[in-house]
């Protein structure tokens, strides 16, 4: 490890990592309301498409993908502009969400793939990856480039899994159909206003 990162840039890139995963964001606000709403074990898959989906992110952002938005600035804007429309969507199913087993919309927990597939189109999940490989590999090296994605979902999965085991702890006071639907809607305007920063970035 000392002949890829120095020790200080290591401790860094550990705290850095924990940080940006541990605190509210798209990945966690759902992830809580999916706690509420199914409870741990259906959540699960959920979990793993974001841990697994977001390591596998970095690799390719470390492996080219940052030269993309170099010379094409404008991909970027286009990547924003997706992903506000494409979190305002699920938003919006959030908040329509009923009880499990209900047929309600959108009255499933995400899927592996699903998840896996959101942190192409989740913005905070995008500044992480880029800021990762930006600062703690700028050298862009392959094998650089897999010890920050392999610690960076080491430490990503148990954080975002903490935000499942709050939602399912909630989940015991969320019995009343209006508390969950309250607790749903709260959750939805969350995840608009987690867009804030990339609207007016």
């Amino acid at each position: 490890m000392p002949t890829l990162m120095p020790h200080d840039l290591f401790t860094a890139f550990v705290a850095f990592a924990f940080v940006s995963s541990i605190t509210p964001g798209p990945n966690n606000l759902m992830l809580m309301a999916s706690g509420a709403n199914f409870g741990f074990r259906r959540s699960v898959p959920h979990m793993l498409g974001i841990g697994l989906g977001f390591t596998f992110m970095i690799v390719l952002v470390g492996a080219g993908l940052m030269q993309i938005f170099d010379a094409f600035p404008v991909s970027y804007t286009a990547l924003k502009v997706v992903s506000v429309m494409y979190l305002t969507w699920l938003a919006w199913k959030i908040a329509r969400a009923g009880e499990p087993g209900t047929g309600s919309s959108g009255a499933t927990p995400m899927s592996f793939l699903q998840a896996a597939a959101f942190q192409w189109v989740n913005p905070k999940a995008w500044a992480m990856a880029l800021t990762a490989i930006s600062v703690y590999a700028p050298g862009r090296s392959m094998q650089a480039v897999l010890v920050v994605a392999l610690i960076f979902g080491l430490v990503n999965l148990p954080s975002v899994s903490t935000w499942t085991i709050l939602g399912q702890k909630i989940r015991v006071i969320l019995t009343n159909p209006t508390r969950l639907r309250v607790f749903n809607v709260t959750m939805a305007l969350l995840l608009i206003a987690s867009l804030f920063p990339v609207i007016t970035g």
